[in-house]
């Protein structure tokens, strides 16, 4: 299977949108510790609910005016951990999570947001321990789980996997994201028909999620259903989509297939397609020493 992963973050990235958090991580000055106003558990609560419910606009606004009269309250801290993890600032995220050594049940949270930064950040040997004490402290941290359960995936610990996406699972309620990077290492480990399900399962929970529709069709690819796997897609993503089945098919030895679609694939597409050019050759080469397709090829994408 190629590096690229169809995968979903445990805090999806937001839209475009301007926000006034500006000045990065805790220590460098976002809070004046000077202040020391207040702040109430309804106003962290409407804040993490924003967050849950992707309104990052509107978290980061209410986080600005919190910030201006309130004192260094680690519970902001944490959210404006999570803010930056949404806006894909990782590292300025890391230092607000790692700035966080107090009650113990933020504390749990923060080490989940650091073990996810630093996922994110692939540095997966700091990752997986962070990981690992969140959800030793916090059980029900389904955030921590999922992306431990990607961690093990990487590292073909499968069983181990299994059992943090299990996890995630239960404590989400079944959330979207964690059926789609279930069912991603499922398709790592050629459970095919337990892959589409939850990729199934995550599409009908959130319909727009992409990451999930992608990893449908390679899976639906994977078992030799490639009209199916073909089918629906639109003009402007129909290049991509045909590289990647055609990607599928090489991966199953279909090698006749695979020259057909990503032939069709370098048509589909405007200008000169590197990617199913790649693929071809590759298909090529395997077909002339018919043997398997080598261990991380990175020919799988946009």
């Amino acid at each position: 299977m190629g590096h690229i992963r169809f995968r979903a973050t445990a805090i999806s990235v937001m839209c475009a949108g301007a926000l006034v958090l500006g000045l990065g991580p805790a220590q460098a000055g976002l809070f004046d510790s000077s202040s020391s106003t207040t702040v109430s558990d309804g106003t962290i609560a409407n804040i993490q609910r924003a967050l849950d419910e992707q309104r990052y606009v509107d978290a980061g606004t209410m986080l600005d005016q919190v910030l201006l009269g309130s004192g260094n309250d680690p519970r902001l801290t944490l959210l404006v951990g999570q803010l930056g993890l949404a806006r894909g600032h990782y590292s300025d995220a890391l230092d607000n999570f790692k700035s966080i050594d107090s009650v113990a049940r933020v504390r749990a949270r923060a080490l989940e947001g650091e073990g996810i930064a630093l996922s994110m950040l692939g540095r997966s040997d700091e990752a997986l321990p962070a990981l690992q004490s969140a959800v030793i402290q916090e059980p029900t941290a389904w955030r921590a789980w999922n992306v431990l359960g990607t961690e093990y995936d990487r590292r073909h610990e499968w069983s181990k996997a299994d059992d943090a996406y299990s996890h995630a699972m239960s404590a989400s309620n079944g959330a979207a994201i964690v059926l789609n990077n279930r069912g991603f290492s499922r398709l790592s480990q050629q459970r095919l028909d337990e892959a589409v399900s939850d990729f199934v399962a995550a599409l009908g929970k959130q319909p727009d999620l992409s990451a999930a529709r992608n990893n449908l069709r390679l899976a639906m690819a994977m078992k030799g259903d490639y009209d199916r796997a073909l089918s629906g897609s639109s003009a402007s993503e129909r290049a991509a989509i045909l590289n990647n089945v055609g990607y599928a098919a090489m991966l199953r030895g279909d090698y006749v297939q695979a020259r057909e679609l990503l032939g069709q694939a370098m048509k589909a597409r405007q200008d000169y397609y590197a990617l199913a050019a790649a693929n071809l050759q590759l298909t090529n080469d395997l077909a002339a020493s018919n043997k398997g397709a080598p261990e991380g090829s990175n020919v799988l994408g946009h």
